[in-house]
């Protein structure tokens, strides 16, 4: 095969529309097309507003409005769009199992499986196939039966996995200054071939060292892996968190005195009410799930705790907002600041402030919900996916505001759920000044000055600190 003239990425979400763009601002030379069948998605990235994005990533919408319609598309058009191209990404959902075997922690990947039959189906000529999405182990063997078995005789397909080690709210710098890109495939001549063309798209912007070829099957793992540590050291520090109340230890001075070991370094030592996200929870249950279906009991109990002791924080910081206002939150306003899962980006998926907030609507407070780049309809989305209480029940309980503060009139506590960056730059005077006191504030990101708060008036609470 001929270097790449034509990519298709099948998936205009958050990982295929933002490495994408990244892909045809760096390779002006290639067409890349995203496709889609969600109609309103590939208008919302066709949109002549970039703020309507369906997608918000600090740098992206300037490179989309750079290179869309030049060499970057966006479209509908599935069949049309892979039978061009010489690459074909897939960058569809793999969520969790929510049925059968396997049921809430193995990957469904019905998404993919039908990426591979329509491939399958459209191809005429060659095409190398490259599981963005991530997946299980040894999925690409079921990709690649799929292909040979199905596809058009005399078609030949490469499989290659190439994991995306993104993280939202720094999507596009970490695509522009990836510290590594994996590329798995078949180690074979053929295999070879197509993991250096690939390899060559992404030496157009990184250092040829940056870029590591592996068997599939270690990419495929390394990306499972990779989200677990991350994960787990978040859930150490938060069990260290909780562990600080009990005795008066300070956390930030525990998560520095330990990050200073150049053995441990510094980074996912924040203590926090929690991870979210798409990755995080979903792969280190597919992990465990791997672990038990290979009879590995004991690795598969080891990454479990890590998803336990997620939720224990998200229960405690729940807990902690009833206990301190005496016991019960019955018909007391509530103000979210923050509800998306992190700053920086609009994705909501297992965020914490979900949680909290069913929580808290299950003792039957009045909740007051606000956040910079998350819509009113997502909010309420996320909350009825939980199915604890009626649509009516939650728009009845729960409010959804533009102004961070008006949002705090009358409000008994402020809780911090996302580190948006305004919300350091409140006046805190003003709003405590139309708070009902006692007025809390429960700092679950750990961003604001406490003692500054507290010197305003404010009771207050901060993640692993005594009050």
């Amino acid at each position: 095969m001929k270097k790449i003239s034509s990519i298709c990425c099948i998936g205009a979400g958050y990982v295929g529309g933002p490495t994408m763009s990244v892909i045809a601002k760096k390779c002006p030379h290639i067409k890349v097309t995203v496709v889609d069948i969600n109609q309103k998605r590939i208008d919302a990235w066709n949109d002549d507003n970039l703020d309507n994005l369906p997608i918000y990533e600090p740098g992206l919408k300037e490179i989309v409005a750079e290179t869309r319609g030049v060499n970057l598309f966006f479209s509908t058009k599935v069949d049309e769009s892979i039978a061009e191209a010489e690459m074909v990404f897939i960058s569809v959902n793999t969520p969790t199992k929510t049925f059968g075997k396997g049921k809430g922690q193995a990957a469904d990947l019905k998404y993919v499986e039908l990426c591979a039959r329509n491939i399958a189906k459209v191809a005429k000529t060659d095409k190398i196939v490259v599981e963005k999405s991530t997946l299980p182990v040894r999925t690409a063997q079921a990709i690649k039966n799929i292909l040979d078995n199905t596809g058009n005789e005399g078609v030949n397909f490469e499989i290659l996995s190439n994991p995306e080690f993104l993280a939202e709210g720094t999507a596009i710098q970490d695509l522009l200054h990836a510290d590594r890109v994996l590329i798995g495939g078949e180690e074979s001549p053929s295999g070879q071939k197509a993991k250096d063309l690939l390899s060559e798209i992404y030496q157009n912007w990184l250092p040829k060292d940056r870029i590591l070829q592996t068997n599939v099957w270690s990419s495929e793992l390394s990306k499972l892996v990779a989200n677990a540590f991350l994960a787990q050291r978040i859930s150490s520090i938060n069990s260290m968190s909780a562990l600080c109340e009990a005795t008066n230890a300070n956390i930030a001075e525990v998560s520095r005195a330990i990050g200073m070991d150049s053995r441990i370094g510094s980074k996912f030592l924040n203590a926090s009410v929690g991870f979210g996200g798409s990755c995080f929870q979903k792969d280190i249950l597919n992990l465990v799930y791997i672990s038990k279906s290979y009879g590995l009991q004991e690795v598969s109990d080891y990454w479990e705790q890590v998803i336990i002791m997620n939720d224990y924080q998200k229960r405690r910081f729940a807990d902690n907002i009833i206990s301190t206002l005496y016991n019960t939150v019955s018909g007391k306003k509530i103000v979210l600041y923050g509800w998306a899962f992190k700053k920086d980006t609009n994705d909501t998926r297992e965020s914490a402030a979900i949680y909290i907030a069913d929580a808290l609507l299950n003792e039957q407070a009045e909740v007051v919900v606000y956040d910079p780049k998350v819509p009113e309809e997502k909010i309420y989305a996320d909350l009825d996916a939980l199915n604890t209480r009626s649509e009516e029940e939650n728009r009845k309980n729960l409010t959804v505001v533009k102004n961070p503060l008006e949002a705090s009139k009358n409000a008994h506590a402020v809780a911090i759920l996302t580190e948006w960056d305004e919300f350091k730059t409140y006046d805190w005077k003003e709003i405590y000044q139309q708070m009902i006191k006692p007025a809390f504030i429960f700092d679950g990101r750990r961003i604001l000055d406490k003692q500054e708060l507290q010197g305003i008036g404010f009771k207050m609470y901060s993640i692993g600190e005594m009050d």
